[in-house]
């Protein structure tokens, strides 16, 4: 029996370097325009059989602009950063070089005094083998880049330094696909995305 779960990134989010750890603040006018310019492609996915968000506002936010009407789940929050929270990988670079670079050269540390990124993978991974298993079963899932990196981390079975290497852009959406501890990647165009959906 497969699963199929599509993850959709919320809006306005940026790079990687200019994303902030934990970011809590709400959709802005660039992002609500964003969500306006993409709906159609993206709206399709409202046809899912479950339809969940971050509790992150800017996601469910989107998840709303979208449509889904998606249900919060606090598993897809964002990794707890402890005191980087809502900066910049930038700004804690400023602020704690040697901190930063021992996070980044270790994801195991914790120099930020928050969850480890393994810990934060598993916690993502754990929500995705979780999901109600019927063959054929359409999940949407709204959520930071940070998570969805996390998941792709997970459904790769990738190390956790892996993270680093992957760029979620806004409103971006990946699919994945299986049941518990048995997952792969799905990537297809925008097109089959949304007649699949």
């Amino acid at each position: 029996m497969a699963l199929r779960v599509t993850f959709v990134a919320a809006a306005g989010s940026s790079s990687v370097l200019a994303e902030r750890f934990e970011d809590d603040r709400p959709l802005d006018r660039a992002g609500w325009s964003e969500v306006q310019r993409v709906a159609h492609a993206l709206l399709p996915l409202a046809a899912a059989d479950l339809r969940y968000c971050s509790p992150a506002p800017r996601s469910r936010a989107t998840g709303e602009g979208l449509g889904y009407a998606p249900l919060v789940q606090l598993a897809l929050r964002d990794c707890d950063m402890g005191r980087w929270r809502g900066l910049t990988l930038r700004e804690a670079m400023a602020r704690e070089p040697e901190a930063v670079d021992a996070w980044l050269a270790d994801p195991r540390s914790t120099p930020y005094g928050g969850e480890p990124l393994p810990a934060f993978i598993g916690r993502v991974g754990g929500w995705l083998d979780t999901r109600p298993v019927e063959d054929g079963c359409r999940v949407v899932a709204v959520a930071e880049p940070s998570v969805i990196r996390a998941a792709l981390v997970y459904v790769l079975r990738a190390p956790p330094a892996t993270y680093w290497n992957i760029d979620v852009r806004s409103l971006s959406a990946i699919g994945v696909a299986g049941r518990a501890g048995r997952w792969s990647l799905r990537l297809e165009g925008a097109s089959a995305q949304a007649a699949r959906a």
